[in-house]
């Protein structure tokens, strides 16, 4: 059973890597300008978004027992401070963690 599990581990790990790898040495050819770069982007940031509501109302695990009124403010609060903060990424990943455990606890 280890070996399995370290085996499965490897070829993820080779996959990710190479995946990367391939988009390094394709990437020197894209400019951040262009439209098939702006169309990725946007491509990620919906799919991303698609993903946080789906969790959002559907949960699954732990996260079903929360209220739905708690996961939608922390949710709103997380975006406001997403703007306020311009566009960092890290504090409202940090404080909706934080704010949903507390929220959780105490309402």
């Amino acid at each position: 059973m280890t070996s399995n599990i370290v085996l499965v581990i490897l070829i993820t790990s080779f996959a990710t890597f190479l995946s990367r790898f391939l988009g390094v040495l394709s990437s020197e050819n894209i400019k951040e300008t262009s439209k098939i770069f702006r169309w990725f982007n946007c491509l990620a940031y919906s799919t991303l978004a698609a993903l946080i509501a789906k969790i959002v109302i559907f949960p699954s695990g732990l996260l079903s027992e929360v209220d739905y009124f708690v996961r939608i403010i922390v949710v709103i609060l997380s975006i406001g401070l997403f703007f306020i903060t311009k566009k960092n990424l890290v504090y409202p990943t940090i404080f909706s963690a934080i704010i949903l455990s507390l929220f959780n606890s105490y309402l």
